[in-house]
């Protein structure tokens, strides 16, 4: 196998799921700042021009990190990060789904048609006067799973999942762009620091992060 990755969130969550396996696999890295993951040779096996890819070895490629997780944990079922019955992986599937859709989807956006527009505005539709809007509903969503973590220490109650690392590669990204966790949620930045403290979190990030100090 072989990842195509780079330095941007969803990468990072791939390799940091990756190392909380253990699993050690061929590694490409694109510049996407340059945007070598649009070039005519990738957005042909790729038609969204987007990373991680893990191409596989009969050479299909898997893009979109649900199913890249999804497929590595059904090869490597141990440790469980989705879940060992149906009902976990439900769960963390529907827990997954809630932090994209109420934190990291529009915080996500918002760094797309915001900061980071002068970059993104010949590669996508951008929407700036969006960029107010999409801010106010990532922090809603904080603010909801912050009165969550005041009871539990991971997204998934007793279990650290996919659902943590997705998250936590999104809101570390967040902290280094201007979208990061607001002061007063107290749960949530604790729940932050408790998962930088895992060996994956540091191992996973890009070493650009250190030219730029965005974690990614």
């Amino acid at each position: 196998m072989l990842l195509y990755h780079g330095a941007r969130p969803n990468p990072r969550a791939v390799r940091m799921f990756l190392l909380e396996k253990g699993i050690t696999i061929p590694m490409r890295d694109l510049d996407i700042d340059k945007g070598e993951n649009r070039k005519p040779e990738f957005v042909a096996r790729n038609p969204s021009g987007q990373v991680p890819v893990l191409e596989l070895d009969d050479g299909f490629w898997l893009a979109e990190s649900g199913a890249i997780f999804q497929y590595l944990e059904d090869i490597h079922p141990e440790p469980a990060l989705i879940g060992n019955t149906a009902q976990e992986r439900a769960e963390t599937r529907m827990w997954q789904r809630r932090v994209e859709r109420r934190i990291t989807e529009p915080l996500y956006a918002a760094f797309h048609y915001g900061k980071g527009l002068t970059m993104y505005q010949e590669r996508m539709v951008v929407l700036p006067e969006c960029v107010p809007g999409l801010t106010t509903l990532m922090r809603d969503g904080m603010y909801w799973l912050n009165s969550l973590l005041s009871e539990r220490a991971t997204i998934v109650p007793q279990r650290f999942t996919v659902a943590d690392i997705v998250l936590y590669a999104a809101v570390d990204f967040g902290n280094g762009v201007g979208l990061g966790i607001p002061e007063d949620l107290c749960a949530l930045q604790h729940w932050l620091e408790e998962v930088s403290q895992r060996p994956s979190a540091n191992a996973s990030l890009h070493p650009r992060s250190s030219e730029t100090g965005i974690h990614y």
